[in-house]
């Protein structure tokens, strides 16, 4: 289990949007993934509730978060190797735990409190309420938005996360984002890049197909 909830180590840089439901994060984890060129990993929970919605019209209840927060980690470190340089993140598992705690009375399993504190990220994007609610199967509570805004924000104080806040149009976020991101991987050294790897393994293909055909 522990396994199950932990990171793969990789050196790429990863950014998390963070942040209440229906306020952008998705839009800007594609912005960014095109940006810069690299992946990024959409929320497990959203395909997982759909199912189970679509299956026995029930939403979230307390059982699921275990198998959500595994099926997100599995998630990040597949498309961490398919990454360059940049992992854009569109939730991780502290956003799990905020809603857990907001949700369902305070109580969080150990083995996710476990994985939040192992976990690391180097940026993330705390989103605000300023854009429209948009209303689907699985979102609720648009009368707490700002409830739950203040609940991510201080538990991103609470754990001493590195983030900024992002409120205005599109165009305003992803710049914001951008200047922040490229401050990080300037400082970052000898990045994992998948692009990279793919043309080294093509480079040493051809080269032992080359001194194949020439013995």
């Amino acid at each position: 289990m522990e396994k199950e909830l932990t990171q793969d180590p990789i050196n790429i840089v990863k950014i998390v949007l963070f942040g209440p439901e229906s306020t952008g994060k998705t839009t800007l984890s594609k912005q960014l993934a095109r940006h810069y060129n690299t992946v990024w990993t959409p929320e497990f929970a959203r395909e997982y509730l759909q199912k189970k919605w679509n299956n026995e019209r029930k939403t979230c209840e307390k059982e699921d978060l275990l198998p959500i927060a595994i099926g997100q980690m599995n998630l990040e470190n597949k498309l961490g190797r398919k990454a360059d340089k940049l992992l854009i993140c569109d939730t991780d598992l502290l956003e799990t735990k905020v809603y857990s705690e907001e949700f369902y009375g305070g109580t969080v399993d150990l083995k996710l409190s476990e994985a939040v504190d192992r976990n690391k990220y180097d940026l993330y994007l705390l989103t605000y309420i300023d854009t429209p609610w948009e209303e689907d199967d699985l979102r609720d509570r648009p009368e707490q938005r700002l409830e739950m805004f203040t609940a991510f924000e201080n538990t991103l104080k609470k754990y001493k996360k590195n983030y900024i806040l992002l409120k205005g149009d599109k165009e305003t976020r992803l710049k914001n984002a951008t200047e922040a991101i490229d401050k990080i991987i300037a400082a970052k050294d000898n990045l994992h890049s998948f692009s990279d790897s793919l043309q080294e393994i093509n480079f040493l293909n051809n080269r032992d197909f080359n001194n194949t055909y020439d013995n």
